[in-house]
């Protein structure tokens, strides 16, 4: 059983957990992910670890509740366990295993959508403590559905907000601000990192396409076993099969077919409807 020592409501039906997972904190790195289960009959849910610490051997995930599974989770609270936490899975991002006098020349773009935020906070966070730059763009409808502005505030070279509404920062989407950062302030970059809603990721690779920036998405969304075994999170990439969990989470989304993942994320919205309207008869008495 894995302790939840922290939990906080980060938007709505965004919720913030910290758990107790000494061995996963110690052996964590950024862009690995682990397989959570609220309980022995729960479904196996990936999530993108969105901070570590090995000083109290606590892990923290963000959960959007969205589905059966995810609302299971997000109502436990503090002191309550969750039945298993598996990890860290998959491979860390790519920067970790580059030489840092080289990595140290190299200038990062991250853009973050909607609950992916959460997962970049750990990356940046990591370059940041050894010495290497990073803008962040942190895009949402509207701002009181942003997360993790204070958090990357801390460890970001530049933070710009993006909101479909203008209610905060730049209005618009993610992809103008690409472009304003590029065309507009004259910015180079080296790489650009794009975590978020699988719509949002397809068309910043679209965007950074143009400028020739080398870009890097995460697809842990796809995954259900999460080692391999099941096949479900098969995605093409440059023209080959891979496994999200055992060959990602994060790939070259430039190579990508988008179109492709995006259907196969879409595969069980039926089983989930009728999970949820299940729940609702439950809890209503319908």
């Amino acid at each position: 059983m894995f302790r939840i020592v922290e939990k906080k409501q980060l938007a709505d039906n965004i919720y913030k957990l910290r758990v107790e997972a000494p061995r996963v904190a110690h052996s964590a790195l950024p862009g690995q992910f682990v397989i959570v289960c609220t309980d022995e009959y729960g479904e196996r849910v990936p999530l993108t670890i969105a901070d570590y610490d090995t000083s109290d051997g606590t892990v923290t995930i963000v959960i959007q509740a969205i589905g059966m599974s995810t609302r299971k989770m997000c109502a436990l609270g503090e002191g309550d366990a969750l039945a298993d936490l598996a990890g860290p899975l998959g491979n860390p991002s790519e920067f970790v295993n580059i030489p840092l006098d080289e990595l140290r020349r190299r200038r990062y773009l991250f853009v973050a959508g909607g609950v992916g935020t959460a997962p970049v906070y750990p990356q940046v966070k990591w370059l940041c403590e050894h010495g290497v730059a990073a803008d962040v763009i942190i895009g949402a409808k509207t701002a009181s559905m942003l997360i993790y502005t204070d958090e990357m505030r801390r460890v970001a070279d530049n933070l710009y907000i993006a909101t479909d509404d203008g209610s905060e920062g730049f209005k618009g989407m993610v992809t103008g601000k690409v472009r304003d950062l590029i065309e507009n302030e004259g910015r180079h970059y080296d790489e650009c990192v794009a975590i978020g809603p699988m719509i949002m990721m397809k068309f910043v690779a679209l965007t950074t396409r143009e400028y020739g920036l080398p870009t890097t998405v995460s697809l842990n969304a796809l995954m259900v076993d999460g080692t391999g075994m099941c096949g479900a999170c098969r995605v093409s990439v440059g023209g080959q099969t891979l496994f999200t969990c055992v060959d990602g989470p994060e790939f070259d989304g430039h190579k990508v077919d988008f179109d492709e993942a995006m259907r196969r994320q879409a595969m069980y919205r039926v089983q989930e409807g009728e999970a949820n309207e299940k729940h609702k008869c439950e809890c209503y008495g319908k």
